[in-house]
């Protein structure tokens, strides 16, 4: 077969899955969606102490028994609280881009769940809790929007860089699909490092299915030099892991090394420092990924796979 024989027929392929990419996005496109975004956060901020009981009844779920309601009426009135409210407002406004990709996102698990059915959306503000962006329940969704104001925020001065660089307001959609993904994700153990990797492969291939409107980089959390760098680097991080022996290794240092947010990724080489956190999660991406391309699976299946199975049906060879 002739080069150009060939590069003719990699184009026609490409053109093919772009276009059937494409017909499958608009008929995604197409599905009703009710999704209404309930603003705890600007209600609050908005009530006076008698307006606590109002509250209490239209969002019972965020009030405990065991705190008193003059908690929640100092919190009216205290100075950080307060600031939190008017860096939200500004930087939200009527929340409706970020509606926009909530939508989205529902539409897709729609299609691919008929049963899924829509949440209420409510978002707050919950004093810069990082570790607890959002909280995913088969009846509501809660937003702390207060952890989305731009990586460079005076509230995220405390907060190390390389956590604060995803705290970003197009992050929010990302943020639900992974806590969506731990949701659909069945997998009989994670004991190795290959069953670490697979498990938020399939976390990363599930965005890439459910949010397609977000770039690979925005799915990972990467910046676009971060991507580069795990795409150019594919097959020295591959060779790092086989020739270690760290597939198969348990040892809970690796996922801390690899997969755990991170500075850097922990080679223990002179290169450690150019490196971005989490390849072991890029790693496992590629390995879902190329298994999805070779095995004629669902989404839900592949989810529901086994890590070693996923890895041996996946013909996975990074490029050279």
């Amino acid at each position: 077969m002739s080069l150009r024989i060939y590069i003719t027929i990699i184009l026609g392929l490409l053109v093919f899955s772009c276009n059937e990419d494409s017909k499958l996005e608009a008929e995604i496109a197409k599905i009703e969606t009710d999704v209404i975004v309930e603003r705890f956060d600007r209600a609050y901020s908005q009530a006076q102490p008698e307006d606590i009981p109002k509250l209490k009844t239209a969002f019972p779920f965020l009030f405990s028994k065991h705190i008193p309601d003059s908690v929640w009426v100092n919190r009216m009135v205290d100075s950080y609280q307060v600031e939190l409210h008017k860096a939200t407002h500004d930087k939200f406004g009527d929340f409706n881009e970020t509606s926009s990709d909530i939508e989205r996102l529902f539409q897709h698990l729609k299609y691919y769940d008929k049963s899924f059915s829509e949440p209420r959306v409510v978002t707050l503000t919950n004093f810069v809790d990082y570790r607890n962006k959002v909280i995913v329940t088969d009846s509501v969704v809660l937003i702390a929007i207060d952890n989305y104001l731009g990586s460079d925020h005076e509230f995220y001065a405390n907060i190390p860089k390389y956590l604060a660089d995803n705290m970003e307001a197009s992050q929010v959609v990302v943020d639900l699909a992974d806590a969506y993904a731990e949701k659909w994700i069945f997998q009989t153990q994670r004991k190795t490092f290959l069953d670490e990797m697979i498990f938020f492969g399939k976390q990363l291939y599930f965005k890439e299915i459910m949010i397609p409107f977000k770039t690979d980089a925005e799915n990972i959390g990467y910046s676009v030099d971060q991507l580069e760098f795990a795409q150019v680097n594919e097959n020295m991080i591959w060779t790092q892991f086989v020739q270690n022996e760290m597939l198969f290794d348990t040892d809970s240092s690796l996922p801390a090394r690899f997969i755990a947010e991170a500075p850097f990724s922990k080679f223990y080489l002179e290169l450690d420092n150019q490196t971005p956190g989490r390849l072991g999660q890029y790693i496992g991406w590629q390995i879902v990924r190329a298994y999805m391309d070779n095995n004629n699976v669902s989404l839900k299946e592949m989810l529901q796979t086994d890590a070693a199975e996923i890895f041996n049906k996946s013909n996975y060879k990074p490029p050279k």
